[in-house]
């Protein structure tokens, strides 16, 4: 509470007609940059880094609080409505929240994905502002066998256990995890699945992954199936800006939870907000399939609230562990301590003491953009969602084109193109014999993090396999996914007896 006076300070910094100008204009630029497949967030950031260099620390700084979580919420809006998520942490929300914009609820699926991310941003921002001190005791209590226990936990829950099927959803986690091996090992430094090929030594890009399999595996899907009786030619929208009673009954709980299982992974140096929205995501599938009428695969307004939620959480936590530790939990996060830096300003315990006013004004600037975000965006819902309204042939090219764009320009090497093609037959594949896309996802985003968390245990413990589960934060997670499993197995059992009888 005595940081209260530090905080009104902050916000009348920022509530001036010239910041608020500058908080507007970062949280437009944010969304239009993050909307472009390949870009993102982390990439809105790196490119209006520059147009900064003339501003003061404080004007600055609250610009790129707009930019930071307008970028976030342009990711989603790309992956809502053409399924193809402008960054990582987009995806888990595409799964269900393209469905929506398929079956004409494409308003809905961004209003949703607005009020989530003003949700999740807000509260983690709350907690930031109250609980800065305790961060760093957070953060120091995850090692390498912590970080293993979570990704096998993501692992086996989305693909065996929340998958339809065990077999099914294994593949597609091995296609994800063979795909994250590809390039130089970072410890023994030897090739492993290059071909000799010396643009693949740096490994596949996620971009050219994400884009590929979700997108372009799309539009092949769609393509193959032009002339059939469901195939239309426009894809309908209903232009309801606004979610109903029912609706927002069945997302709040959902909104609640995202966050509750994000706010804890901004501390984390765990690259970004990709395993909380894909753990939350989980979470609300796994509750899905005990309700009686189960609503994933149809367009789930849960699929998009809890990782709209996590994903806005993770971001309100890192900037706070940026703030107290100087340490950036994901690329976005980086690119703010350059910013940071660009004015001989260095995060971390003493920033409070030696840069207070302009700290302050950034944690306040982080409600204001929040506030804006979500006015200007729920009224903007229906427009964006206008570009279903576009004929299916010339949307789905305009689509197959920004794809292009975007692998391009993750790293200029035509090789991507040609990985695009590939991957994008692949997703068409699995799409056609109904093989679950987020287990790659887990595997792509995870696989490193899972070796190298194993090979560091390993190394540190010198070989002692027993250091993997003998820690309490290990052993919990380990038991929750043995009563996962076993709760799987029950409930799979008692489902044949009841269609044998």
């Amino acid at each position: 509470m005595e940081h209260l006076p530090e905080l009104w300070a902050g916000f009348a910094a920022v509530l001036t007609v010239e910041n608020l100008l500058w908080l507007v204009l970062g949280a437009l630029l944010g969304t239009a940059v993050g909307v472009l497949p390949g870009l993102g967030s982390s990439m809105a950031v790196a490119l209006l880094l520059p147009m900064t260099f003339t501003l003061s620390p404080t004007a600055a700084l609250i610009m790129f609080a707009g930019v930071y979580f307008g970028g976030l919420f342009g990711d989603s809006i790309s992956g809502i409505l053409m399924n193809t998520p402008g960054n990582s942490t987009a995806i888990a929300s595409t799964f269900e929240g393209h469905r929506m914009a398929l079956s004409g609820r494409a308003p809905q699926a961004l209003a949703t994905s607005a009020i989530g991310a003003f949700t999740g941003g807000l509260l983690a921002t709350i907690v930031v502002v109250f609980t800065v001190p305790l961060l760093a005791t957070l953060a120091t209590s995850f090692g390498p066998p912590q970080y293993l226990a979570l990704a096998v936990f993501a692992f086996i829950a989305i693909s065996a256990v929340v998958s339809d099927s065990a077999v099914r959803g294994l593949c597609a986690l091995l296609i994800g995890v063979a795909l994250s091996f590809v390039g130089i090992d970072q410890i023994t430094g030897t090739q492993r699945f290059t071909a000799g090929v010396p643009a693949l030594f740096d490994g596949v890009h996620i971009v050219v992954i994400t884009v590929s399999i979700l997108a372009l595996g799309e539009v092949l899907h769609l393509a193959s199936r032009v002339g059939q009786r469901d195939d239309t030619s426009l894809i309908a929208s209903k232009g309801r800006p606004f979610l109903s009673g029912r609706e927002f009954r069945k997302a709040l709980p959902a909104w609640l939870r995202g966050t509750g299982i994000g706010l804890p992974f901004g501390v984390i140096p765990a690259g970004g907000a990709e395993v909380p929205t894909l753990l939350s995501y989980g979470l609300e599938r796994n509750i899905d399939r005990r309700s009686g009428s189960p609503e994933f695969g149809k367009g789930a307004i849960r699929g998009v609230a809890a990782p709209e939620a996590a994903g806005n959480a993770t971001a309100g936590t890192a900037m706070g562990a940026l703030l107290a530790l100087g340490l950036p939990t994901s690329a976005t996060a980086a690119l703010m301590l350059a910013a940071f830096q660009q004015y001989g300003m260095q995060p971390g315990p003493l920033i409070f003491e030696r840069n207070g006013e302009v700290v302050w004004a950034l944690l306040a600037s982080l409600f204001v953009a929040l506030v804006v975000l979500l006015v200007l965006n729920l009224p903007f819902a229906p427009l964006w969602a206008r570009l279903l309204r576009i004929p299916k042939p010339y949307l789905y090219a305009g689509i197959t084109l920004f794809a292009c764009l975007g692998v391009y320009s993750a790293s200029s090497a035509s090789i991507d193109l040609w990985l695009m093609i590939v991957l994008g037959l692949i997703g068409f594949c699995m799409r056609r014999f109904d093989v679950p896309l987020a287990p790659v996802m887990i595997g792509v985003i995870l696989g490193p993090l899972a070796e190298t968390s194993l090979r560091s245990a390993m190394q540190n413990s010198d070989n002692d396999w027993t250091v993997l589960a003998s820690e309490p934060i290990t052993i919990t997670i380990y038991a929750l996914l043995l009563l996962a499993i076993v709760w799987s197995v029950v409930r799979r059992v008692r489902q044949r007896a009841g269609a044998d009888l």
